[in-house]
Parts: structure tokens; C-alpha cells; sequence
């Protein structure tokens, strides 16, 4: 045991902390997709300019500076849209200094590991926790190669780190480098010029509380009319009084629509985002506010009448209700998804497994719990060498998506999650779960074997069936062989049953 590493405690994944609810905006004519494509440029030209003016102050920003930036926005804009841009533009830079920090740790693990590798001789067997030597001389030479790219990648990113400077691309990188490759992404010149226009445009305001309707810039009332504050330079465009322009469609939400209406119907502050999707050619608007954090319940009330353990794969999820002693209870369940297509198919499907996960665990009344899984330090070519297609398939696992969507979906239900630790659950759980829960009728594979491992590390139980015998010839004089058994359970101190017959 000396070798395992140290379990964290299970504990209750707190709520989300906002809300975002989607609506098309259907019936926009001409002159309204016009306006907005005019008003969207003009704003993302100077989001454009402030993310310049912002990256070059680097570490020497102040507040001064950004009331500076927002003085300078705010004659071509409004003092409303001025602060929307500087915000977001405030967002994206410290978003990037973040990626950034995550960058270089990935560097510095990279170079550890291949410098300890590189020490040892060739062929030297690793162990589980520490790889050993590479397996020829031709791979010694590359990897040393290597080392010296990375160090220098290294020392980059700390001089930029150190200097304040960050590298943004206001509408994607990965489009950007599309232009380069339009034959491979079958598109032309035209369709990959509309898609990086609408990507960088910028249509979006923040929500004041005790405005109309919480949101004077893009204001949209309890009727679902929407409304824009046109910006100085476009407001000769107005159809409406003060400056605003009239949208010819309305919005509804469907979903989540009651609680939309009651917060703009008492002006609370809702913050609203306009985009178009080139490729179907539709508009669509996106409302989200900020909610109070949800009480979570306390862990021993999660795990009063049992829990859904959960094993979450490249290509499903496996569940198994547990019982509060830690024991199967019927048969597991398997809810499967297609990661394969694009990003919005890959989306769906994820809600659409977790939905029905959520409404069998909603039926039984019971709380779910996943791993606390987190691949950041697992998908690096250099702690997995060639096995790429493992690093494709952990790459491929959405699992930061799926553990956001499983909270906030499961708040919405009143469905408790617990999150446990990872380790050794898949391991442990085949070796102690996978051949006694098989039978002539049910196939049990690993990763039922794993959700029942989770299952029980979430309700405070030993991974293993039962523990290690008493001593004083395993009889009961030294203390209770099994862990499941309770101070309220019948008949655990009476002497076990004399069964007659040769003993197997």
C-alpha cells in the first residue's frame, strides 16, 4: 500500500452560478439583418482596437487605463456599448493569461519527463508512477532533439509571462489557419469570409438591474420585442424613438422561459449576446444572468438511501444503483453517445445521454456519483510515448463539457452530485466487482464493475467486497468480517446458522 497515492474525500458538487437560454430570431428582414451585420462590424472594429490597446498595457493596466479605454470607445459607440466592449475585451485577456500559465506547466512537465528518461540507460523498465528509459538509441537522439525545442518554447513563454504579453485572435485561431486550407475544410473564399466576419462581430451587452427590462443596450420585453441602442455613427438607421432600432422578430424561450419573464418583467439585469450562424443562415439571440449559488445538501444526506454510480467512457456512460451499504441493487445501464461529426451534433448527444441518466436517477430519488476526472496532465505525447491511440481516446472524452452539463442539469431536477476521487477505481473495480456480479445471464464488464466502485467510494465504503478476515481461527470473537454490516442491521451478533452437510 506504500505505493498508492492518497485518496481525496468525496464531496458535493455545488450548483452552477448562472443560466443561458437560446432563441432564434425568426422573421428578421433584410434591412433588419443589414442593420445588425452594419452595427456588428462597427463594434467589433473597435473591440478589435481595444484588444490591441488592452494587450499593450500588459501587467501595467489599471483602472485608470480602463476608464481611459472606455473615454476613447465611447464617442463611436455609447457609454453602454463602450462598457460591454471593454469588458469582454478585459475577459479575453485574462482568459489568455490563463491558457498561457497552462501552457507553460505543460512545458515544464514535458521537459521533467524527458530529462528523466533521458538519464537512464536504454531499455531500463519503468514502473506504473515512473517511466523508464527509451527503447533504442534512435529515440534517445530525437527526444534529446526535442528537449532543446521545448526548453526554448519554455523560455518564450515565460519571457512573454514575465512581460505581460498574450497572443489573441479575435475570432479563432483555428479558423484563421482555415484560410490556408480551404480545399481540405471544402469551403471558398466567400463562405470562409462570411464565417470570419460574423465570428469577429460584436453584439453583445451586459444587464443593469433597475433599467427597463435589465438591459438598455439590447433590451428585449416580457413580450419578446427586441430592441437595439444603435451606436452614434449608425443611429441615423433608427426606427424607433432615442435611437433604437426595432428588430421585426420577437423571442419566446421556450425553455427556462418563466424564469427569463419574471426577471425582465421586474427589471433585473440580463445580459444578452446577438450571433448569426452562417452556415444555416439564421440569427439567434442568447440571454443568460447570474444566480444565487444553490445550498447544497450535505453529504451524508446524499448518501442516505443509496446513489447511481457512474463510469464515464469515450463512447457511453456506464451507471449501477447502489444501494446505502454499497450493494448492486438490479441490473446496470448503459446510456451511449456518438462523439464523431461536429461540435453541435457531439453536444447534443451528451445532453441527450445525461437526460436520460438524470430522469432514471430522478425515478429512484437518488444522487449520482462521477469521477473528479481532469486529463489536462494525461493527453502530453511525452508521459504516454507512442500510444497515440490512447491519447486520442482521453482527448476525445469530453469531460470538462459533460461534468458542466451533468450540475447544471441536474440542479434544474434537485438531483444531488457527488464527485469522487479517479484513482484505481476501474482497476479495483474489475478486480473485486467483475466476476462475482457475472452470471449465465448478464455480462458484467469493466466499466459496470468501475460505476459500482465509484458507487461505493462515494458512500464512504472500502472499494474491496469484504475486508480481511479476523484472526482466532476467522471466527466473529475478533470483530465483523464484513463491512456493510450496520449497528442496525438484524441479527449481526448471533452466531451464524448451522447449515447441514459436507462443508464447500
Amino acid at each position: 500500500m506504500g505505493g498508492l497515492r492518497e485518496l481525496a474525500a468525496p464531496f458535493v458538487v455545488p450548483g452552477p452560478s448562472g443560466v443561458a437560454v437560446r432563441d432564434r430570431l425568426k422573421g428578421l428582414t433584410a434591412g433588419d439583418e443589414q442593420v445588425l451585420r452594419l452595427v456588428g462590424d462597427l463594434l467589433g472594429t473597435l473591440a478589435s482596437r481595444d484588444l490591441k490597446a488592452r494587450c499593450a498595457a500588459g501587467l501595467g493596466h489599471d483602472t485608470e487605463r480602463w476608464a481611459e479605454r472606455k473615454r476613447t470607445l465611447t464617442p463611436e459607440s455609447s457609454s453602454r456599448w463602450a462598457g460591454s466592449v471593454t469588458k469582454a475585451t478585459h475577459d479575453q485577456w485574462a482568459l489568455a493569461r490563463r491558457g498561457q500559465l497552462a501552457h507553460i506547466q505543460s512545458l515544464e512537465a514535458a521537459i521533467a519527463t524527458i530529462t528523466h528518461r533521458l538519464s537512464l540507460p536504454l531499455g531500463e523498465k519503468g514502473t506504473k508512477q515512473v517511466p523508464g528509459g527509451y527503447r533504442s538509441r534512435r529515440e534517445w537522439f530525437a527526444k534529446s532533439r526535442r528537449l532543446q525545442v521545448l526548453e526554448d518554447r519554455l523560455e518564450a513563454a515565460r519571457a512573454d509571462r514575465e512581460a505581460g504579453r498574450v497572443r489573441v485572435v479575435r475570432g479563432g485561431k483555428r479558423l484563421l489557419n482555415t484560410r490556408h486550407h480551404l480545399e481540405a475544410a471544402r469551403l471558398t473564399e466567400a463562405d470562409w469570409r462570411a464565417r470570419w466576419q460574423a465570428r469577429r462581430r460584436f453584439l453583445q451587452a451586459d444587464g443593469e438591474s433597475g433599467k427597463r427590462f435589465g438591459n438598455e443596450t439590447i433590451r428585449v420585453s416580457d413580450d419578446g420585442e427586441v430592441s437595439l441602442k444603435l451606436p452614434a455613427p449608425l443611429a441615423h438607421l433608427a426606427n424607433a424613438p432615442y435611437g433604437r432600432y426595432v428588430l421585426a422578430a420577437r423571442v419566446s424561450f421556450p425553455h427556462r422561459g418563466e424564469q427569463w419573464r419574471d426577471r425582465v418583467t421586474a427589471n433585473r439585469a440580463v445580459a444578452y449576446r446577438i450571433h448569426e450562424d452562417t452556415v444555416q443562415g439564421r440569427w439567434y439571440l442568447t440571454a443568460s444572468w447570474t444566480i444565487p449559488p444553490v445550498k447544497t445538501v450535505p453529504l451524508e444526506a446524499a448518501r442516505a438511501g443509496g446513489l447511481v454510480g457512474v463510469d464515464t467512457n469515450a463512447d457511453h456512460l456506464a451507471a449501477w444503483r447502489l444501494d446505502a451499504h454499497g450493494n448492486p441493487v438490479g441490473k446496470p445501464l448503459r446510456f451511449t453517445y456518438d462523439l464523431s461529426g461536429t461540435a453541435e451534433h457531439r453536444d447534443v448527444q451528451v445532453r441527450h445521454a445525461l437526460i436520460r441518466l438524470l430522469h432514471w436517477a430522478a425515478r429512484h430519488g437518488l444522487s449520482i456519483a462521477i469521477e473528479d476526472l481532469d486529463f489536462t496532465a494525461e493527453k502530453s505525447r511525452e508521459k504516454h510515448g507512442g500510444r497515440k491511440r490512447f491519447r486520442k481516446l482521453i482527448s476525445g472524452m469530453p469531460i470538462s463539457r459533460l461534468r458542466a452539463r451533468l450540475v447544471s442539469m441536474a440542479a434544474e431536477l434537485g438531483i444531488t452530485v457527488v464527485a469522487v476521487d479517479p484513482a484505481y477505481t476501474s482497476k479495483w473495480g474489475a478486480q473485486h466487482w467483475q466476476k462475482p456480479l457475472t452470471s449465465q445471464t448478464r455480462k458484467t464488464t469493466r466499466h459496470d464493475a468501475a460505476a459500482v466502485a465509484i458507487g461505493r467510494r462515494a458512500l464512504g465504503h472500502p472499494i474491496r467486497r469484504r475486508t480481511a478476515p479476523p484472526p482466532h481461527d476467522q471466527s466473529d470473537r475478533a470483530g465483523h468480517r464484513t463491512v456493510q454490516a450496520v449497528s442496525v442491521a438484524p441479527g449481526r451478533e448471533g452466531n451464524c446458522p448451522s447449515i447441514p452437510g459436507p462443508r464447500t
